[in-house]
């Protein structure tokens, strides 16, 4: 666990911020029991690791690194609680940790962190609750702080009354007040972000929760889904897990029954989902080490094919590792998957004297993650000359930063091309023009381009509504 454990932190000083991380980190700066996107955890871990390591890459990503940590000793723990040897256990640590999703993503401030860490957590009370009944308030006080991590943690209610279900002991155990207390604790728990909700128009939740509405049948979309997971599980667990899922293995079945029915509820969703629209690569996080665990028992006595996970693992993250310093080394890239997160001081000095030079008085983006790229500056080492807007979706920035840009002056536009059009801006502003292109990337690497425009005389409140 250590040596994992040093990679991550390792890699959270070392690579930038994403455009999610560098918004969740303005979240931060403005504790609250909610806000646009998500529940306030991530912005809770975020704070309190800028507290310990300073207002930097590593601060920004130091809890998310030490709950990977706790999610492996919890992984640990639970395939001990459901009788699994220590050998299996050790191995399903590990295969937590050699899935390219934690291995790679693992030191990422992203609401999957905590809501990870949480899910476990849960499963590991859970797996208690038949012999002490004291812990079903310990599951219940996980499943809170799950849903206050992020909304998937939801799923676990249905999921854990699903598995009660499924056996005498379990429908027994629905007549005592067991599971009830743990549903209360937890609807008491995730209550704070549901008042902050009510605050806040419901913003929340008719953002994530808008996405169950079906508007097309896409059924393109489920085999990419299925083809994503396999590559972020790792090809050697999938194959494991998939066997550990199968039916017909009647011992194997009674050891993961638990982690596998509490998932299905949200494990059908995303296939649901799947069906009409597309589930992003990271969504399941919270399944993953539930899914280690599984592959990690089906693997007993598979010594061969299991050996294959970490060379892969390993390899996959060395060719990325590579794919990032190949420029510094001095090794020209046909593609660049990386592109988008380089060179962000001299892209953001490009932005300002090309602001300098149109006389711009404020810088806007279309999309939070630019603004937010723009804005933040976890090293110390650059600050925004100017002030910095999204001239879109302002109910992101109720409560965070204000952005102290002058409408009645000239303002300096610009995204990727394919978040801003003329068209758009045109029906924002009275006076739009194009100034060009800036671009993004390594010397000698490909570049990420981003469109450029000069923009005055808002037509509509730009800084409370935003621009259509």
């Amino acid at each position: 666990m250590l040596g994992f454990l040093a990679v991550h932190l390792a890699l959270a000083a070392g690579l930038p911020l994403t455009e999610d991380e560098a918004y969740y980190r303005l979240w931060a700066q403005a504790p609250a029991f909610g806000y646009f996107d998500h529940p306030p955890v991530i912005a809770w871990l975020i704070r309190a690791g800028v507290a310990v390591a300073g207002d930097s890459r590593l601060g920004v990503r130091l809890a998310p690194c030490l709950l990977s940590g706790l999610t492996t000793l919890l992984v640990f723990d639970l395939i001990r609680a459901l009788g699994g040897e220590a050998r299996t256990a050790l191995r399903a640590g590990l295969w937590f940790n050699l899935t390219l999703l934690s291995l790679a993503g693992g030191m990422l401030a992203v609401p999957d962190a905590p809501a990870e860490a949480a899910w476990v957590a849960c499963l590991c009370a859970l797996a208690r609750t038949p012999t002490r009944p004291g812990w079903w308030l310990a599951a219940g006080a996980a499943a809170g702080i799950g849903a206050l991590s992020k909304y998937s943690a939801l799923f676990l209610a249905p999921g854990a009354l699903i598995w009660l279900l499924a056996s005498q002991e379990g429908r027994a155990a629905l007549r005592r007040p067991g599971p009830w207390l743990a549903l209360g604790l937890a609807s008491m728990i995730f209550a704070l972000n549901l008042i902050w909700n009510a605050g806040h128009g419901w913003v929340t939740l008719a953002r994530q929760f808008g996405r169950l509405t079906p508007h097309r049948f896409a059924p393109i979309h489920l085999p990419e889904f299925l083809a994503a997971q396999v590559l972020l599980l790792n090809p050697v667990i999938a194959v494991f897990a998939v066997k550990g899922l199968s039916p017909g293995k009647g011992k194997l079945w009674r050891k993961v029954a638990l982690p596998a029915i509490v998932g299905l509820p949200f494990a059908g969703y995303l296939l649901l989902h799947a069906l009409h629209d597309q589930v992003e690569a990271h969504w399941p996080a919270p399944l993953y080490p539930s899914l280690a665990l599984i592959a990690a028992f089906a693997a007993e006595g598979q010594s061969r094919f299991r050996r294959w996970a970490a060379p892969l693992a390993f390899g996959a993250l060395g060719l990325a590792v590579g794919v990032y310093m190949a420029p510094a080394l001095g090794i020209r890239l046909p593609l660049d998957p990386a592109k988008s997160i380089r060179d962000l001081p001299g892209f953001k000095a490009r932005v300002a004297g090309l602001a300098a030079r149109s006389h711009a008085a404020w810088i806007g983006a279309a999309s939070y993650g630019l603004a937010a790229e723009l804005l933040d500056d976890p090293e110390g080492r650059l600050t925004p000359l100017l002030p910095v807007l999204q001239i879109r979706e302002r109910v992101r920035w109720r409560g965070l930063v204000p952005s102290g840009a002058d409408l009645t002056r000239p303002g300096l536009v610009i995204d990727l091309a394919r978040r801003l059009s003329r068209q758009g801006l045109d029906a924002c502003f009275g006076e739009v023009t194009p100034l060009g292109v800036l671009t993004r990337g390594a010397p000698g690497a490909p570049q990420v381009t981003y469109s450029a425009y000069l923009v005055a005389e808002p037509k509509v409140n730009v800084l409370t509504v935003g621009c259509p």
